[in-house]
């Protein structure tokens, strides 16, 4: 497969576009910046752009100055995630054939149960998984190839379905109409719409799986306090569109005649918030997922048990020449540029990240300024310990940890990343410009590519640790680039 684009010719472009967004923001007075920081606070409240933590409702940052990309940048990453989340999808396949592959990824007795009783030839040829894949780019510079870099994947309930689409919302009503008055060459434009890409991808399942009806259904902790409330606005909006679709806790679900139903619906495929391993521990407690089961055995439930292979240790499958016979050279060149060098800290002889056979430990107790260590299914940016940032008796105790929790420990090359300025107002309501991180997450479709920017002051960049969300937008910049003008030599005439 031929890449759409090179992005290495696209560089200046995306240097001028980035300096011409902040060349507009450093000109407007503080009393517009001011302006535009209350009304980014009152947009978000308004449009359900909160978080709940501890029966509170806290309104999520928006960050006020968008970061822009071009059409062809869009499309290779476009290319990229899918490549990546096609590769993933077929996990549930290589652990069930390969032994080595399981220990990589390996599943609790009672997800591995749940596997091997639901997965089926028919998943082999057709299933959906719809997720978000968390990666460093930088997409305000010069966009080489080597910028891109994949930290891991969130592939069952992955957030932002509702966020993104409103994130860019409020920017493309709020700031691109003050933006354009100041420059009226700047075009901007939103990525595709989550909940649009979402919903067809949703419907298409239902229709490919032979189903008659397209009554959908949200399964989550329908009655839990904290986190994102997306499932409630994305009911009306799509209620608003004509599409049949019901929010169910797991136990509202249940069986009649081989059918699942909810308040006498017949469903026809479910959006699952749950991981299996919360369901094999409900099952456990007494609950009711005999549903849930159902769903997943006749291929009506999105994300598919290949969701359940999130671990950051699938990334050691993509990376470790071990496995590389299971895919496309394609795929590899994909991995090779993009995906970091991941492996479960264990007692190990394995390749480094140039390819060299070393022993594990010691390299990861020799490296610590080029690694990091993560839990291998924890999410939201928990117990992360960056080499560098990190001293070293609590990095050598970290290993020592990793090796007494068998799998539940992997380390990883540390990703660069990038560091952006962008005007804040602070408390005292005064506006300044403070650097943050940025990390991206690319949800793709057949449809599409959504990007949920999220951006921290911390190094662990997680909207749940109380970052900011960024809206990533496609422009066009209009002017003219010009090689700078060379100085004539001291011989010159």
């Amino acid at each position: 497969m031929s890449l759409p684009f090179n992005p290495d010719e696209h560089g200046l472009r995306g240097v001028s576009l980035d300096l011409f967004l902040r060349q507009i923001f450093a000109s407007l007075p503080p009393e517009t910046l001011k302006q535009l920081g209350q009304e980014l606070y009152d947009q978000a409240r308004r449009k359900e752009l909160v978080y709940y933590r501890d029966g509170k409702i806290e309104v999520i940052n928006v960050i006020m100055r968008p970061l822009a990309m071009f059409a062809e940048q869009l499309n290779y990453l476009h290319y990229v995630s899918q490549t990546l989340l096609g590769a993933l999808k077929r996990m549930p396949e290589l652990y069930l054939k390969d032994f080595q592959v399981r220990e990589v990824v390996p599943l609790g007795d009672g997800e591995a149960k749940w596997l091997w009783d639901t997965w089926g030839a028919s998943h082999n040829q057709f299933h959906t998984v719809f997720g978000r894949l968390d990666a460093v780019a930088d997409l305000s510079g010069a966009f080489a190839k080597d910028s891109l870099a994949f930290i891991e994947a969130n592939l069952v309930g992955a957030g932002g379905i509702h966020l993104v689409p409103t994130v860019e919302e409020i920017i493309m009503e709020t700031v691109v109409p003050m933006m354009e008055s100041v420059a009226p060459d700047l075009a901007l434009k939103p990525t595709a719409d989550l909940r649009d890409i979402f919903i067809q991808e949703m419907l298409d399942h239902a229709e490919i799986i032979g189903r008659k009806g397209r009554a959908i259904c949200f399964v989550d902790p329908k009655y839990a306090g904290d986190g994102p409330n997306e499932q409630e606005s994305l009911l009306q909006y799509y209620r608003a569109r004509d599409i049949e679709i019901y929010h169910a806790d797991p136990e509202e679900l249940y069986l009649r005649g081989g059918e699942v139903f909810y308040e006498n619906h017949l469903i026809d495929v479910v959006y699952r918030d749950y991981e299996t391993s919360e369901l094999v521990e409900m099952e456990a407690e007494g609950m009711n997922v005999r549903p849930m089961k159902q769903l997943l055995r006749q291929n009506q439930m999105v994300s598919s048990m290949a969701g359940d292979f999130d671990h950051k240790s699938c990334f050691e499958v993509l990376t470790d020449p071990r496995f590389a016979a299971h895919f496309t050279m394609d795929e590899r060149n994909v991995f090779r540029r993009h995906v970091l060098w991941t492996r479960i800290l264990r007692a190990a002889r394995t390749t480094d990240p140039v390819g060299e056979l070393v022993e594990l430990l010691e390299f990861t107790r020799a490296n610590r300024e080029i690694l990091v260590i993560k839990p291998n299914r924890a999410y939201g940016g928990e117990d992360v310990l960056i080499g560098p940032s990190t001293l070293p008796r609590d990095w050598n105790a970290a290993i020592e940890r990793a090796v007494n929790e068998p799998s539940a420990w992997v380390v990883q090359r540390l990703a660069h990343i990038p560091v952006y300025e962008f005007p804040v107002v602070t408390e005292s309501g005064e506006p300044t410009v403070s650097p943050f991180y940025v990390v991206y997450g690319f949800a793709p479709t057949k449809y599409g590519l959504a990007v949920l920017g999220r951006a921290s002051q911390k190094q662990v960049v997680n909207v749940a640790q109380r970052g900011g969300m960024l809206a990533v937008l496609v422009g066009q910049h209009k002017h003219p680039i010009h090689a700078p003008k060379m100085p004539e030599s001291k011989g010159a005439a």
